[in-house]
């Protein structure tokens, strides 16, 4: 990309912010974070170190992202929406804000959080319901739909999405033995839907 298209704006030392993107008063942004094309990124929006918004990527009003964090093409991140450090959106993820919306009826007092715990990654076009907690380093496929809680570690996949399986820290889907093949860090369940590391 041509330099002068990326631009430094002195009211976030050390981040990156294409020419076409907006970013409204109040919002915060951490040094080395890259923002891209027609990104909008709305008051009292907190945007991390080093994180990535990919092209048409909104995120506010009240959103907070972690350090880290690399959010793709296409995804909308309303108020309650609450990102910790190092999650990926994939491209054209959803975020719904409330369970019964209708065009007709203001439910903007009925927003429910959401939050998605460190390390987690969601994948392209699925859905994750609001109200809802994902767990640390936990895996959505692509297209799942998340109508509840997901556990730490726990790969997710389907309409309405169900623990398929169990990832590591790295991302990689874990065996019988439940040891990373990446990098060799141990695992143990200690219950039906719970995983944890073994320090």
């Amino acid at each position: 990309m041509p330099a002068d298209e990326m631009r430094a704006d002195p009211r976030f030392p050390g981040a990156l912010i294409h020419e076409s993107a907006y970013v409204d008063e109040g919002a915060s942004i951490g040094a080395g974070a890259r923002i891209w094309h027609f990104v909008h990124v709305l008051a009292d929006t907190r945007v991390g170190r080093d994180c990535v918004l990919g092209q048409n990527v909104m995120a506010g009003p009240g959103v907070t992202i972690g350090d880290g964090c690399k959010i793709q093409n296409n995804v909308a991140l309303y108020k309650g929406v609450e990102l910790e450090e190092g999650v990926f959106c994939g491209p054209s993820c959803v975020f719904t804000n409330v369970n019964n919306p209708r065009a007709f009826v203001n439910r903007k007092s009925e927003f429910r959080r959401t939050l998605v715990r460190r390390g987690a990654s969601i994948g392209a076009n699925a859905t994750i319901v609001c109200g809802h907690t994902l767990g640390a380093y936990c895996f959505i496929a692509a297209g799942a739909v998340v109508t509840r809680d997901v556990p730490d570690y726990a790969m997710m996949a389907g309409v309405p999405a169900r623990r398929i399986g169990w990832m590591s820290r790295a991302g990689e889907k874990l065996g019988p033995d439940l040891v990373c093949p990446a990098e060799g860090r141990r695992y143990r369940q200690t219950g039906p839907d719970q995983l944890e590391e073994i320090a």
